[in-house]
């Protein structure tokens, strides 16, 4: 029987993680197998997810209708629930996480959507949830906006631990870099202590080539001198990106100025990838991890992805291979008339809306349900 493929990631340098968390998962051990079994090294949450979690579920019920007798309101009721598994979801984790010295082991709680492009606002959000947490294993979620920058320093600053999210483009990926090792840089300077600072860089790729494919049909059907060169780039732009981000991952955290925070404890901002799950039915349900393999990384999948992988997957050290291929293909793009610093603004814009509709979904709903139990509680009144 060959080796779990999942497992076999570690042994390539990747980090496999779930982006998934629900109630059940925890509770029914099943958690604690995917660690143990499938050498799952952490887990990501997200407005989306919670939204589902709480709402396709029963597990939360008993809890809400407690919070509602107590008078809390939906806000309320929701940042109790969502820490309370992050918590969990982080003991679980613990012991993997002091083993592969504060490596990984991590879980993830978002910042509230609507602080997105509100710098200050964020800071103080994440500043409350890390100490809400009170757990070190988890990353504050911060969206990779222009106005999540100085935020994102200023919290690494400070020794609060960050995963960045929504993160789409090389320029972003530099910028984002650039504010963690100057936070780094800045606790240095005051003499604080580097060693147990993680954070991640989020980089989310099959959206990518769910925004461009069209695009490059659209080449394809026109024909012409384009016609051949689109043809050939359908479904590799967001690999070739992902490639590329890697290039400059090396570049930044092998470089002298990096090197000075790493003798004194510094942990490089590890590359995460996300949205790896396939959107086109056309290609492989297992194409954006195959792809990506490589030292010093993350893959955080759905479930579904992850049992795809288990079943399926053929672990190679690929994301490495074809550097130049990659760069070629970034290189084509504006030739074709297709401006990526658009497209991942777009996917930027579209993915902080998306998390915005989910977190009022949910609020909205948990308001309903407090309104329910509340009229319920009032009809049982002797």
């Amino acid at each position: 029987m060959k080796d779990n493929s999942l497992k076999q990631l570690e042994k390539l340098g990747q980090s496999i993680w779930l982006d998934y968390i629900r109630r059940d998962l925890i509770t029914s051990g099943r958690l604690r197998s995917l660690i143990e079994n499938d050498g799952l090294r952490g887990m990501t949450s997200n407005p989306s997810i919670f939204e589902k979690a709480i709402l396709e579920s029963r597990d939360y019920d008993v809890d809400i209708q407690t919070m509602v007798q107590e008078g809390k309101g939906a806000k309320e009721i929701y940042e109790s629930l969502s820490q309370h598994d992050v918590q969990d979801a982080a003991a679980e984790f613990r012991l993997l996480y002091e083993s592969t010295g504060a490596r990984d082991g991590y879980v993830s709680l978002e910042v509230n959507p609507h602080l997105a492009h509100n710098t200050n606002g964020t800071i103080d959000e994440a500043r409350r949830l890390w100490n809400a947490l009170d757990r070190q294993n988890v990353l504050i979620k911060i969206p990779a906006t222009f106005e999540g920058l100085p935020a994102i320093q200023q919290l690494i600053s400070e020794g609060i631990s960050i995963n960045v999210t929504l993160l789409f483009g090389l320029l972003r990926y530099r910028q984002v870099a650039d504010v963690f090792i100057a936070g780094l840089e800045e606790r240095a300077a005051k003499g604080k202590p580097l060693k147990q600072v993680a954070s991640v860089a989020s980089f989310f790729v099959s959206r990518i080539d769910t925004l461009v494919d069209p695009l490059l049909d659209e080449l394809v059907v026109q024909g012409g001198n384009k016609e051949d060169v689109a043809r050939q780039m359908s479904g590799q732009v967001a690999i070739a990106s992902a490639k590329m981000a890697f290039q400059i991952y090396r570049e930044i955290f092998d470089s002298e100025r990096f090197k000075k925070l790493a003798v004194n404890g510094a942990l490089a901002q590890r590359l995460l990838w996300a949205s790896t799950g396939t959107k086109n039915p056309d290609y492989s349900d297992i194409k954006y991890i195959e792809a990506l393999i490589g030292p010093d990384t993350v893959n955080t999948v759905t479930v579904e992805t992850l049992d795809a992988y288990r079943d399926h997957g053929d672990p190679k050290a690929l994301l490495e291979k074809d550097a130049e291929r990659a760069g070629w293909i970034l290189e084509q793009l504006p030739e074709l008339g297709i401006s990526i610093d658009k497209v991942t603004q777009q996917l930027e814009d579209e993915g902080v809306d998306k998390f915005i509709r989910s977190f009022d979904k949910l609020t909205a709903t948990l308001v309903l349900m407090s309104s329910r139990h509340k009229t319920e509680n009032l009809l049982t009144v002797p």
